[in-house]
């Protein structure tokens, strides 16, 4: 497929523009590393505050409504919002952003108002959903379209990179405290919170005075009615959209649960200290799969690989659900190892053989991650009503459609049965 996407010229500039695209690039990834790192603290604040405020597992679930609805609401305004002021602009706001994100966790913790912990999750993610629209686009466009794809796969191993580390800062800084602030636990998120805030903002003064290469965000100017009439046509792209919401809701659901399942007397009898450390062998895992992939890729087709990945996920859950001790504790551990090359596939066969509507589709895309709002809501009230491992079984339906979509809902209509047919470059 034709790319439309930005042009390059990186490959015959100077050295001396060489070094400084490097230099974007490394200042880039830190900024994956950073929003990897605080979306997982996610799954050790749950647990934290499910037990301070005696939550159902319902109500503790609205930290991921309210972390990925931020997604979906602001999405299209941080798009309009690089358009007015550059990318360069676009991150330092959105830096800005998760300071405050983090900073509002402090009256929260002082005053012990759940609603304020919300509304400061909403903000949080509101400046990393900026950040991932200014930062994304910037990593592919910097450089040559040669190397695009590998440029955005090495920054998204260093944001899995932040997803590992995060829960164990979590469990030291969090949970580690608690037994020191047993009467008043809420004020646990404090500290932690705040040097996360301080640390952003220094990020952000960095960036500020960076002098990052410009790049083009020129996109196509036919982006009237008739094209966006269009993306209906291509039912790749919007069974892909599900595929999206329902594998980050799965994969954001089961981390979400780990921690109160694992403390389980029949799964591990462990404490949410322990447990805790215990969610960094998951994002590992997800870590870990994205090297993996990226070799396997080259020599099966995809849509095999995502397949054969959802079975695996699946087969695990099945383990967990019907399984006690290690067993079922490892196996929903393991699911992490096979989560890692599904986004990043799913994008690809979603957004293949759009042409213009590339930069469109990627949009719907990137809003379908308001999944991770919705599924463990749903995973909260079966828990809730049933138990916290028979409530499983919800991602598990969630990989049930992703394997549809790898063998059927991927297809185009003509496309050629061929080992590259489903590797559309953008």
């Amino acid at each position: 497929m034709a790319n439309n996407g930005p042009k390059s010229s990186t490959d015959s500039i100077s050295p001396s523009a060489k070094e400084s695209t490097i230099f974007a690039f490394s200042a880039m990834t830190i900024l994956f590393f950073i929003w990897g790192f605080i979306t997982a603290l996610n799954d050790i604040l749950i647990p934290h505050l499910k037990a301070t405020f005696e939550l159902s597992y319902t109500q503790a679930m609205l930290v991921q409504f309210c972390f990925f609805g931020a997604y979906f609401v602001i999405s299209p305004l941080a798009g309009k919002l690089i358009e007015a002021v550059s990318y360069k602009r676009g991150i330092v706001i959105g830096l800005l952003l998760m300071a405050t994100g983090c900073a509002l966790f402090y009256p929260a913790a002082e005053y012990e108002v759940y609603a304020v912990f919300l509304l400061a999750l909403f903000v949080l993610a509101s400046g990393i959903t900026i950040l991932q629209v200014s930062a994304n686009p910037y990593v592919a466009i910097l450089g040559s379209e040669r190397t695009a794809t590998s440029r955005l796969n090495f920054a998204q191993a260093i944001n899995s990179l932040g997803h590992t580390l995060g829960p164990l800062f979590g469990a030291l800084l969090i949970f580690g405290t608690i037994n020191e602030l047993a009467t008043d636990s809420a004020k646990s998120v404090q500290a932690p919170y705040m040097i996360l805030a301080v640390v952003i903002i220094l990020i952000a003064i960095i960036f500020s005075r960076l002098k990052l290469p410009a790049v083009s965000s020129a996109v196509e100017d036919n982006a009237g009615a008739p094209h966006q009439d269009s993306l209906r046509q291509h039912r790749h792209l919007l069974w892909g959209a599900l595929a999206i919401f329902l594998y980050v809701g799965a994969e954001v659901s089961i981390g979400s649960f780990l921690v109160d399942f694992f403390v389980e007397d029949h799964i591990a009898g462990l404490s949410t200290h322990d447990a805790a450390k215990l969610v960094s062998f998951y994002w590992g895992g997800a870590m870990l799969g994205r090297f993996i992939g990226a070799v396997a890729t080259r020599y099966v087709r995809p849509i095999y690989v995502l397949a054969f990945n959802s079975v695996c996920a699946m087969t695990l859950l099945a383990f967990t659900i019907s399984c006690d001790g290690d067993v079922a504790m490892w196996s929903v551990i393991a699911v992490g190892l096979f989560n890692s090359v599904m986004f990043p596939t799913i994008f690809t066969l979603a957004i293949r053989r759009l042409g213009p509507l590339t930069s469109r589709g990627s949009g719907l895309l990137c809003q379908a991650i308001v999944g991770g709002a919705f599924i463990p809501m749903i995973q909260g009230v079966m828990a809730d009503s049933s138990s916290i491992q028979l409530s499983f079984i919800v991602p598990c339906c969630c990989y049930a459609y992703i394997i549809w979509y790898a063998l059927k809902g991927s297809h185009i209509a003509g496309e050629q049965d061929s080992p590259d047919s489903a590797i559309g470059t953008t």
